[in-house]
């Protein structure tokens, strides 16, 4: 089963150097948030930037906000990002839910769930080489993956094991243990044999974790507090659940491990690129 690593967000400056360690460690995948209204790095200029400094290592989106850009636009940058990269790019969408992403965007946060819809429909088309409508060709580039990059759909609610069905290669589950994840892996699995699709869905699980001296755990508990923020009744289970011992962090990916999953990403919230390694050294070396 492969790792990967939830990139931290608090300090954009420090990600070539996380990128860079972590290309040279197992890690398997770096991957980063989106949101609109806040200080995070916009995700898609940053893993090009990430691709350019790395050779190995997968670059994926965890999860971008689709309904917040611009389809066609869309397709562009993600082909671009897959070809530039060697076919290394996973697409990993979600919706979101806050009221202020879609307002800056101007977009009814009500029809978030119908447009994404479209815009896959729109996206695979494009991405398979179609023209763009009746009087406008296509838009390339051709993305290294034919039929564009590897799609992962994010959620919880049932609309997203179906779009894992009809347009995706797999899901990707965050913020619940392994225990509850199995259900939703099983009906992701469900979905897409009722779909007639061949093959299996990629499995993922995402785990908040930061390992290090009591300033990066601390740092990590601010950063997840002020992204949640406190209008969410769920922040303090969240800041609360972050692993921040090896043996929690092994424990976790061991049972997510036991539940099916093709990948689990250790989401990292302090900015610390130091935990590359002591997270390398936890989850790859053999303990006693």
């Amino acid at each position: 089963m492969s790792v990967g690593l939830g990139l931290p967000i608090g300090d954009p400056a420090q990600l070539l150097t996380w990128a860079r360690r972590a290309d040279a460690t197992p890690f398997t995948t770096l991957a980063l948030l989106d949101r609109l209204v806040y200080a995070n790095p916009e995700p898609l200029i940053t893993l090009a930037t990430l691709a350019g400094a790395t050779s190995r290592v997968r670059l994926q989106t965890e999860v971008l906000l689709a309904p917040l850009h611009h389809t066609p636009l869309l397709a562009k940058q993600a082909a671009t990002l897959d070809l530039l990269s060697g076919g290394r790019f996973t697409l990993g969408i979600g919706i979101g839910g806050r009221d202020d992403d879609y307002l800056a965007a101007g977009v009814d946060i009500r029809t978030r769930g119908r447009r994404l819809d479209g815009q896959m429909a729109e996206l695979r088309r494009l991405w398979s080489g179609e023209p763009f409508g009746e009087d406008v060709g296509p838009i390339g580039p051709a993305p290294a993956r034919p039929g564009g990059p590897e799609v992962l759909f994010g959620g919880f609610v049932p609309a997203v094991v179906e779009r894992v069905a009809r347009w995706g290669d797999g899901f990707l589950g965050a913020a619940l243990p392994a225990s509850h994840m199995d259900r939703m892996f099983r009906d992701v699995e469900a979905a897409w044999s009722r779909a007639g699709r061949t093959g299996r869905p990629r499995l993922l699980a995402q785990v908040n974790v930061a390992l290090g001296p009591e300033p990066v755990i601390d740092r990590a508990r601010r950063e997840i507090r002020a992204y949640y923020g406190p209008e969410y009744s769920y922040t303090d289970h969240i800041v609360n659940g972050m692993l921040t011992t090896r043996t929690g962090i092994r424990d976790a990916v061991a049972a997510f491990r036991a539940i099916g999953a093709d990948e689990v990403m250790l989401y990292c919230w302090s900015p610390d690129p130091s935990q590359v390694d002591r997270l390398a050294e936890a989850v790859f070396t053999d303990h006693p």
